[in-house]
């Protein structure tokens, strides 16, 4: 899950409120185990992410650097490039030698 968590500081643009809650909902989700909690345990999952989204909210805001931003489109193409090499797509017939 925690995979699905991206860098979000000194983009431009900046990451938005919604890309920090997901990135909140997807660690709560890590640390609790839960993709879907049950009702029992719903108020306290959303008091969670609410509150690590404000957290890492600040957090990315009080952060300072001299580094110039990262544009979103040039670090996509870099992680899809990543992706393609530890992943290389597989032939049409599943890997198999054909014919026996």
């Amino acid at each position: 899950m925690c995979r699905n968590i991206k860098t979000l500081y000194n983009f431009d643009p900046p990451a938005t409120e919604e890309e920090i809650r997901a990135a909140a909902l997807q660690f709560v989700r890590k640390l609790s185990g839960f993709n879907t909690p049950s009702k029992a345990n719903q108020a306290a999952f959303d008091r969670a992410i609410e509150e690590v989204t404000a957290a890492a909210t600040t957090l990315i805001s009080s952060l300072v650097t001299s580094a110039e931003p990262r544009n979103r489109d040039v670090e996509a193409e870099r992680a899809m490039a990543r992706s393609a090499a530890r992943f290389p797509p597989r032939s049409s017939n599943g890997g198999r030698s054909g014919g026996t």
